[in-house]
């Protein structure tokens, strides 16, 4: 493989993630007192990133380039003095990440001086599958490349654009390392009687069937925060955690371990989201398709792309949307509304049984953060729990970081804003400095 430096436009032969020989200078190399760390979350139609320089936590620079509707790309990012908006024609990951670094190094952005001060690229990656059990931030070789893979089928809407963020990167930058932290590594800690379906386990010894949860990364910080506000004991505690957006699950975290989680071995399963159906009666999937001639992937793109709150309200996938359209007295958006609140609410008191109790319930996500009339949907009637939201707090702390119960609540009740980016950059260090 050919590589082009994009500083001086060198030409010289790499062997694609071949790190182990270098590995050892490479850290000697770099200062180990702070290292910049560039978060990327790659796709189908949009590249995001951030800049971090840690163990500050020190956040440079964050954008993304995005496919619009004629198929050209916008491209956004904000320093902490400047604010810029861009477009060019057509919509490629190479040209993505070439606009991206340049900006890096720009010398009126004060982020790097040069893409050598880069000391590694975090990836968001969405489906460890089976065979990733790592809790952390992973290394990207050849094998877990070869691996990512074999499991497109278990993503296909994902793991194409996140192998193509990471060979993009590799060949615009072969002497910075790679790692990525997966989506469902947060969930490895479940138990068998969480993970396991009741169909043959064979299918799970031979074939790794089983539910594996989304959203890790989010649910982790989320908890982390939750302890911190709250002063609860990471290991002596239940929280809840609901991130709600356009993708949406619910966690049972115990003693500082996610014990379940209700998605599945994929995102489909669960809470009724944007687009997806969430929770389903798997019989009637044959049904479906005996009796509608319905084949296999029109069915899963009914489930992924024509189900949930635009399904049911035949309006958008956008919660505002629906919510403004229930509120001018459309009936379908205000069943959509209800359905959505009801399936949340029934995964709350589900885990809460599932934990023997629950210390903190808290919001985050799109949705979770920035409706306050979502919040109070969902904790309404569950009193019994000690769950009481506080209106004032509820409406006031909107989309902000904040404990919003009644003071004679016995659970807390959270706002934390997401932030799956900090939480990579966070992964990413740490082993990096368990290299060193």
């Amino acid at each position: 493989m050919i590589i082009r430096n994009l500083e001086n436009s060198m030409v010289f032969p790499v062997d694609f993630f071949n790190f182990k020989g270098f590995f050892k200078d490479f850290y000697n190399q770099k200062q180990s007192r702070f290292m910049n760390v560039l978060v990327v979350n790659c796709g189908s139609s949009s590249v995001k990133f951030q800049l971090y320089k840690m163990p500050e936590e020190l956040l440079l620079i964050y954008g993304k380039a995005e496919r619009n509707q004629d198929g050209n790309t916008d491209f956004s990012f904000q320093t902490k003095s400047r604010n810029i908006q861009n477009k060019w024609d057509g919509y490629s990951f190479s040209e993505n990440f070439k606009k991206i670094l340049n900006e890096l190094t720009r010398p009126e952005n004060e982020c790097l001086a040069t893409l050598e001060e880069l000391t590694i690229a975090g990836h968001r990656l969405i489906h460890g599958g089976e065979a990733i059990k790592s809790q952390g931030a992973v290394e990207i070789t050849d094998e877990l490349i070869s691996y990512m893979e074999s499991c497109i089928s278990l993503a296909p809407l994902h793991y194409p654009a996140n192998l193509e963020g990471i060979k993009t990167l590799a060949q615009l930058l072969p002497g910075v390392l790679q790692a990525g932290v997966f989506d469902t590594a947060f969930h490895y800690s479940l138990p068998p009687k969480a993970f396991l379906y009741g169909i043959p386990l064979a299918f799970y010894r031979e074939n790794g069937i089983r539910r594996l949860g989304f959203h890790g990364t989010s649910h982790k910080y989320a908890s982390l925060r939750t302890y911190r506000l709250t002063g609860l004991n990471p290991e002596k505690s239940k929280i809840i955690s609901c991130h709600l957006g356009n993708g949406a699950s619910v966690a049972a975290i115990k003693n500082g371990k996610s014990v379940d989680t209700s998605m599945g071995m994929t995102p489909v399963e669960g809470l009724l989201m944007g687009t997806r159906s969430g929770d389903i009666d798997a019989g009637l999937l044959g049904y479906l398709q005996e009796n509608f001639d319905l084949s296999s992937g029109k069915i899963q793109h009914i489930l992924n792309k024509e189900g949930g709150l635009l399904g049911l309200s035949g309006v958008s996938s956008d919660y505002r949307a629906v919510e403004e359209a229930a509120s001018n007295g459309n009936e379908n958006a205000q069943t959509a509304l209800d359905v959505y609140h009801y399936r949340v609410k029934k995964y709350i008191g589900a885990y809460a049984a599932a934990m023997g109790g629950i210390d903190a319930l808290t919001f985050t996500g799109g949705i979770g953060e920035n409706s306050f009339f979502a919040r109070k949907q969902i904790c309404s009637d569950l009193g019994f729990l000690g769950i009481r939201l506080s209106e004032k707090l509820n409406r006031g702390k909107n989309g902000k970081e904040a404990v919003i119960n009644e003071k004679n609540g016995k659970v807390s009740i959270l706002i934390v804003p997401a932030n799956e980016e900090l939480m990579i950059a966070r992964e990413v260090a740490d082993w990096v400095k368990s290299k060193v």
